[in-house]
């Protein structure tokens, strides 16, 4: 009798339990509607530094984590196809200068022969205007008189010619200077572009090669970037990215700091898609940052669309279908304002005092 006592009690607790449902009624507290996406860190203006030139890497000038500024040499790639290129370019610049400004032999030749020509055309033009005087009082002969015309007038123009010859000479060697000149600046552009150097204000983050291996222009060799300044990257699914505004606040959690919550902004929006993970990249800042961060420090973060401090707030497993929650009168359609994690807000359809049953499970 005892024992059937015993398994009635059961079975009454068993059926108890099996009518007992799940209900509640809405509550009024904040809600924040929100996009999840992972976050990484990386320093602002981070650049990948090549090499514009072949060659083989004589010496890493700085060393990962130094300090350096904008025009601060890095690497220095050696070739010895630009130092002798740049040697005969400036052999060059010096033959032309002492053509043009020295004792140049063929200038100096010139003016050797123009003096001579000075003398004759002198001596000539005495001669002929002597003669010609003595010509007009009928003494002399005439083949004497043209004779010294002609020599007058030869004299004349070998002068004339030799100070042409003087001009486009020195002209002509004017010119060869001038282009001595942009060769030889030309070869030494191209010998300091076996030079790398930081086009920044920043940090060396990584160096790429070793010494005596070969650089290639399609090849980075140091990684550089902000040594103060950080960003946040972060991938968003293609289904969120349209809800993602410029100015947004981001909730961001990272690993190194467990505990702490740091808030960002939304500061842009890159608009290509990556095809292999079908997000989207977006950068936001740090409102403010903690004191120690470093490339590459990996966390979770939350952007914000939309907030209330007061809204009819119930769970989300307590929908039905998108928009139908069980009550004590049936079931009733609801007008969902924003959405977290796990509640809805409830705009129409019912109120606060208004009992909802959990859904059954099939």
């Amino acid at each position: 009798m005892k024992r059937w006592h015993v398994l009635y009690l059961g079975l009454l607790a068993l059926c108890s339990c099996g009518n007992h449902e799940d209900k509640i009624k809405p509550t009024r507290k904040a809600i924040s509607e929100s996009v999840y996406s992972s976050v990484t860190v990386q320093p602002d203006s981070l650049y990948e530094a090549f090499a514009i030139v072949n060659g083989i890497l004589e010496q890493n000038l700085v060393e990962e984590g130094d300090s350096v500024q904008k025009g601060t040499p890095l690497l220095q790639v050696v070739n010895t196809h630009p130092k002798i290129v740049s040697e005969n370019a400036r052999l060059r610049l010096d033959l032309a200068r002492d053509n043009l400004y020295g004792n140049s032999p063929v200038l100096q030749g010139i003016a050797d022969e123009i003096r001579s020509a000075e003398l004759k055309y002198l001596n000539d033009s005495i001669a002929y205007f002597r003669q010609e005087k003595l010509w007009s009082q009928n003494i002399g002969s005439k083949v004497e008189y043209d004779r010294m015309k002609l020599n007058y007038e030869l004299s004349l123009n070998s002068l004339m010619a030799l100070e042409d010859t003087y001009i486009r000479t020195e002209r002509d060697l004017n010119n060869q200077w001038q282009q001595a000149q942009n060769n030889y600046k030309t070869s030494m552009v191209q010998s300091d572009d076996y030079t790398v150097t930081s086009k920044i204000n920043g940090k060396v983050y990584a160096l790429y090669k070793n010494e005596g291996e070969i650089v290639t222009p399609q090849q980075p060799l140091a990684l550089i970037g902000s040594a103060n300044s950080f960003l946040l990257e972060l991938l968003v699914d293609e289904v969120d990215i349209v809800k993602i505004e410029l100015g947004q606040k981001v909730l961001v959690v990272l690993d190194a700091y467990q505990g702490q919550v740091f808030e960002a902004k939304v500061h842009k929006i890159y608009p290509r898609k990556f095809e292999r993970n079908q997000t989207f990249l977006i950068e936001a800042l740090f409102k403010d940052p903690p004191n120690v961060l470093y490339p590459g420090l990996a966390g979770e973060a939350n952007i914000v669309l939309a907030h209330k401090t007061e809204a009819l707030i119930i769970p989300k497993s307590f929908v039905l279908n998108g928009n139908e929650v069980r009550t004590s009168n049936g079931t009733k359609v609801i007008t969902i304002g924003l959405q977290s994690m796990d509640s809805v807000e409830v705009l129409s359809g019912i109120d606060q005092n208004t009992w909802i049953y959990k859904p059954k499970l099939p």
